[in-house]
């Protein structure tokens, strides 16, 4: 079975997804780090990562009996492939903004509900009860979060008037980042929010909690299958905020070393913010999740449509 494995992942992982796969298990190394520094521990080195999923790829895959076979194997595909091409349009569209196309942030939108996808089919198709129960744990999560999550997309759509990222940025160079408005701020606490559920970290890492259901989704899965799911959460953890900087921030601009050095500061901050959040709170009840993100964010982010319609 890894033998047949092998090709696909190298195949999906070489050579477009390579740079943003690195720097998502680099980014993840900078979070167990911190963490540990928090919490009075020293963390792993810095190729721990990277080791992690050398050493998954060179194990046995273990597929449990009775199991929707297909479905468990190609399930981490279908997350891998959807961070994979949300990654390329996102790099694509601030490096040449002229390469946009009408409706690529809703395409962007779309694609980064795969992860998630992917690990609902996966958890449904392990017949496991710790797994099912993470998978119907990652739809509610998912009902929950896209709701506001969509809506503060389109605050910077209505504030444009356009669903193509070459134009979302372009206006930001002329008229200054959503980020310094009403609705831009209401809108970034409630993607910031959104973020974290997507990445599964606390305090809503509630489809996975080890402490409660073994890992939940991923309770079952070994080996190289594993390593595909870590590593597309590697790749969310630093193409989410590129998304967020995107909208809210001005964009990326990689052409100069000032630039760069803009671009690694922006990222850093909301990388410390989520390591922050995720550091110190206790993980939430799917209920209280559940009102949470039907409650307040989307309040909040409804309210930031309203006042982007109002121009504040």
């Amino acid at each position: 079975m890894m033998e047949i494995l092998k090709p696909v992942f190298y195949l999906l992982i070489f050579p477009g997804v390579l740079f943003t796969g690195a720097l998502g298990l680099f980014f993840s190394w900078v979070d167990r780090k911190v963490t540990a520094l928090i919490q009075s521990r020293i963390g792993p080195p810095w190729y721990q990562c990277y080791a992690d999923i050398g050493k998954l790829l060179y194990k046995e895959v273990m597929i449990p009996s009775g199991s929707n076979r297909l479905s468990f194997v190609t399930a981490p595909l279908i997350g891998l492939a959807g961070i994979s091409l949300a990654s390329g349009i996102i790099w694509m569209v601030n490096i040449n903004k002229g390469v946009s196309f009408i409706g690529d942030i809703i395409v962007v939108m779309y694609l980064l509900v795969l992860p998630s996808l992917g690990l609902i089919i996966g958890g449904a198709a392990s017949r496991n009860p710790f797994s099912s129960i993470g998978a119907s744990r990652e739809m509610i999560m998912v009902f929950a979060y896209e709701l506001p999550f969509i809506l503060v997309i389109f605050t910077a759509v209505i504030k444009t008037r356009s669903v193509i990222f070459g134009d979302i940025i372009t206006y930001q160079l002329q008229n200054g980042v959503m980020l310094w408005s009403a609705s831009g701020v209401l809108a970034s606490i409630v993607f910031f929010s959104c973020m974290l559920a997507k990445l599964c970290y606390l305090p809503f890492d509630i489809p996975e909690a080890e402490s409660e259901i073994i890992g939940g989704t991923l309770a079952e899965y070994s080996g190289a299958l594993l390593a595909i799911f870590k590593l597309t959460n590697a790749m969310m953890l630093f193409i989410l905020p590129l998304f967020f900087i995107t909208l809210f921030l001005g964009g990326i601009d990689v052409s100069s070393i000032k630039g760069i050095l803009f671009l690694t500061l922006k990222y850093s901050v909301v990388l410390i913010l989520v390591i922050f959040v995720k550091s110190t709170h206790p993980r939430l009840r799917i209920d209280q999740a559940l009102k949470f993100f039907l409650g307040p964010v989307t309040g909040l982010a409804i309210i930031s449509v309203i006042l982007t319609m109002l121009g504040v």
